[in-house]
């Protein structure tokens, strides 16, 4: 089975994350997408995550029971910082039936060179590129890469979790479910703060 590896901090998950995965599991040969849940990036600081299990959970939340989207927590299992060559790694020694597509943008394309055994990625897998405004590639590194002008929404998951410190409302930015389970517990607020009156702020 072809499937397509997206890897993230999901920190959380919205609308954004999920449109692409879907664009993707629906105009490419893949079976599945698995949305790689990272319990640390080597990338960002590990202060401004959300615990990794919630994470997960709010991941799990977003795409209920779509059979063409998965989450997978096979980072959890791994030494942390996360590198994408060791969970490839594992996962093809895992599942040798399966063939594991890398799926990214084009702004981290663009510094795939930095990435720990960047040579090995290149050589033993293939990868999907979905176009960023203002990342246009250049360099292909001599990957095997298929390129795709995926929808794109200008979210960040700055965005909510500054609307949910504001005390804002994040309705719309999230599946609702995710929206729920954030304000029910209080996620991203600082000090401990009450999450957002949803009959004001919804």
């Amino acid at each position: 089975m072809k499937i397509g590896l997206f890897f993230g901090s999901f920190n959380p998950i919205h609308h954004g994350h999920l449109m692409v995965a879907s664009f993707i599991a629906n105009h490419t040969d893949l079976k599945q997408v698995w949305l790689v849940v990272s319990p640390q990036n080597p990338h960002k600081t590990q202060s401004s995550l959300l615990n990794e299990y919630d994470r997960l959970h709010l991941a799990q939340l977003a795409i209920e029971d779509d059979t063409q989207i998965k989450v997978s927590d096979i980072e959890f299992k791994l030494p942390k910082p996360s590198y994408t060559i060791d969970t490839l790694t594992y996962l093809q020694e895992k599942y040798p039936q399966h063939q594991f597509y890398v799926i990214m943008g084009s702004d981290s394309f663009q510094n795939l060179p930095k990435w720990k055994n960047f040579e090995a990625l290149i050589k033993n897998y293939q990868f999907i590129v979905y176009k960023r405004p203002g990342f246009e590639i250049i360099e292909d590194y001599g990957a095997d890469v298929q390129y795709l002008e995926a929808p794109m929404l200008e979210l960040s998951a700055t965005l909510i979790r500054n609307n949910c410190k504001d005390g804002i409302t994040i309705r719309y930015l999230v599946p609702e479910g995710v929206r729920l389970e954030i304000e029910r517990n209080n996620y991203f607020k600082e000090d401990g703060a009450k999450a957002p009156d949803k009959k004001k702020k919804s």
